[in-house]
């Protein structure tokens, strides 16, 4: 009887801890890439830098919401892209490299992204074919990236306008 008891409140306790524990499932450009082929999703951006404290905040907190993380696991392969990752970088074929300028430098391939204009923290929303959806820069609550994140995430933004969702979701 006791080990029953026992196997009951540790199996309690390990799924309690992993829905604690749930987290967004990061992954690299080239494994997202490669994910996209094999079973298509949107691929969700987060382009950062070490030293942003936005970006950090947004890791501390944003990030850390279950709604949020249950969403983005579920819809989107999602990819931590450091804005000065000194590594030689492929996506869609094509190597970025590292570009050594003032006192940082920055990699090609998020300045590619983000056209140039490298702000942290910046989301790149991608669709199935890898072609960008939107460009957000900024910090985002949980409760600001939740309604962009679902209306790319269910193909809203394909049959009706932002503005229009955003009122229709106010409505509510």
């Amino acid at each position: 009887m006791k080990n029953k008891l026992f196997l009951f409140v540790f199996a309690l306790l390990l799924n309690g801890t992993q829905l604690i524990a749930q987290e967004i499932n990061w992954m690299t450009i080239e494994e997202a890439e490669a994910a996209t082929k094999k079973e298509p999703k949107k691929i969700l951006i987060d382009v950062y830098t070490n030293w942003c404290g936005y970006c950090k905040k947004m890791d501390a907190t944003t990030f850390k919401n279950k709604d949020l993380i249950a969403y983005l696991n579920k819809k989107f392969y999602c990819v931590k892209l450091d804005g000065e990752n000194k590594n030689t970088l492929t996506f869609k074929e094509k190597k970025f490299n590292f570009v050594d300028s003032g006192k940082r430098g920055y990699n090609e391939l998020p300045a590619s992204l983000l056209k140039g204009k490298l702000s942290y923290p910046t989301f790149v929303y991608l669709d199935k074919e890898l072609k960008v959806l939107l460009v957000m820069p900024g910090y985002r609550k949980a409760v600001e990236m939740l309604p962009i994140v679902s209306y790319l995430g269910d193909d809203i933004y394909k049959d009706m306008k932002w503005e229009a969702y955003v009122k229709q979701a106010k409505g509510k």
